[in-house]
């Protein structure tokens, strides 16, 4: 399956609530709203997500973003990932907290093409471990404002 098959590639105007939830399907939308209300937790007020268009390979994003991006959401076919991007400094603080974070989220973590501008790291957001290792991560890219 090509990456146009999985992501939501139709140019003409951001994914709506209904067709978002089709897409991503019942399991995915579900980890959608977690991640969304946890983004609210950690940063109340801070961001008004919006969406942007990658184009044709890459589709629809949700981004959060103040002065810097925090993360993106990229809704898939059955599927939610994450794009977070790490400057040098963030990496340094992701390898202080390894030991906190599965394998799985390392793995993906550690198989992350670094450009000049970052490691940018594509996380599949699919189980509770990964919403907590997502958690700790959105802390080494900003302080959160509550203690959630």
């Amino acid at each position: 399956m090509s990456t146009a098959d999985l992501r939501m590639t139709a140019k003409e105007h951001a994914p709506s609530g209904p067709q978002l939830e089709e897409w991503l399907g019942e399991k995915a939308q579900g980890y959608w709203r977690r991640v969304t209300s946890l983004i609210e937790e950690l940063y109340p007020g801070v961001f008004a997500p919006e969406w942007l268009y990658g184009g044709k390979q890459h589709g629809w994003g949700l981004r959060f973003k103040k002065s810097r991006p925090l993360c993106t959401l990229i809704p898939e076919k059955n599927r939610l990932a994450l794009l977070m991007v790490f400057g040098a400094k963030e990496r340094e603080k992701v390898e202080a907290i390894r030991n906190c974070l599965s394998r799985h989220t390392l793995q993906e973590y550690d198989a992350a093409q670094i450009y000049h501008d970052g490691k940018w790291v594509v996380l599949t957001i699919d189980s509770d471990q990964a919403v907590r290792d997502l958690a700790l991560l959105l802390t080494v890219k900003r302080k959160p404002r509550n203690s959630a």
